[in-house]
């Protein structure tokens, strides 16, 4: 099973709101394996980690259909973002 990288990582938050990188389909497919769910975004996602694998797809469809996982769970990591949990609660500290 080859890694297969990704032009571009993808950067998610997991745990208490630390980002982990996500560097090629191996990674990828492994956190969604870890990840608490059953989700069709899940389910898409992990076929095309597979599939990716297999050689019968290329790692970018992976890396798509990964993002539109992520960008639903919330745990996409955008430049200068913080958790989304973390933005919730700010204003009462004022």
């Amino acid at each position: 099973m080859l890694a297969k990288p990704f032009e571009k990582p993808i950067r998610v938050w997991v745990g208490l709101g630390f980002p982990r990188q996500l560097n090629n389909v191996a990674d990828a497919y492994q956190m969604l394996m870890g990840w608490c769910g059953n989700s069709p975004e899940q389910k898409a996602a992990i076929r095309a980690c597979k599939a990716a694998l297999a050689g019968d797809v290329d790692a970018e469809t992976a890396r798509g259909v990964f993002l539109a996982f992520a960008r639903k769970k919330d745990i996409l990591v955008e430049d200068g973002m913080m958790p989304v949990h973390m933005m919730k609660g700010t204003d009462s500290h004022v």
